[in-house]
């Protein structure tokens, strides 16, 4: 067994809720989660990256190491992504602590946080962190092992944001559907 794939495993049996998977995600979700970045995109900042699966799909579009910050709560995770991808700023802190650290102007949240197994006070505090940090027209792209959003109907409402449906990426295990949410 790699030495990701035990450290993910590790983890997991340590925190079921906090990695929500036995697994790490596949490159295809990580493809899907990037589409529409490129060199010329500008911040990007990944919420809960784990082994750095989703982040290498992230640079695979050409966006520039110095334009992606990272946020992952695991002292485990944090170590393995800093020595794995030193250019990148990795924060050991939670999504939330990105206000106040991050200048606004992001271009794109890309979050692999397992929102559904979280309280909604939670979530939603996650999702409008981003959207302080995010550019007007920025989007926040999260998936899910559910059919629905993380957010209700009301917490949209709350947070003046609207959600779309992105793929469902069933070479995934589980399979997961991406959900972009904007600014309504």
């Amino acid at each position: 067994m790699p030495k990701e794939t035990a450290l993910f495993l590790r983890q997991f049996v340590t925190n079921p809720l906090q990695v929500a998977s036995v697994v790490p995600s596949s490159r295809w979700l990580a493809r899907a989660m990037a589409q529409g970045l490129g060199p010329n995109s500008g911040r990007v900042v990944e919420f809960g990256p784990g082994t750095g699966v989703l982040t290498s799909g992230i640079l695979e579009t050409g966006l520039p190491p110095e334009n992606l910050s990272l946020y992952e709560m695991s002292p485990s995770f944090a170590k393995l992504l800093k020595k794995k991808f030193p250019n990148i700023t990795v924060h050991n802190a939670p999504a939330q602590s990105v206000v106040g650290n991050v200048e606004p102007g992001v271009e794109v949240v890309i979050s692999g946080l397992p929102l559904l197994s979280m309280p909604m006070a939670v979530r939603e505090s996650i999702v409008k962190a981003a959207f302080e940090i995010l550019r007007p027209d920025g989007r926040y792209v999260q998936f899910t092992y559910g059919a629905k959003p993380a957010l209700s109907a009301e917490q949209l409402d709350r947070l003046g944001l609207k959600v779309i449906a992105g793929p469902k990426v069933w070479l995934n295990i589980p399979p997961a559907r991406i959900f972009i949410f904007q600014r309504a």
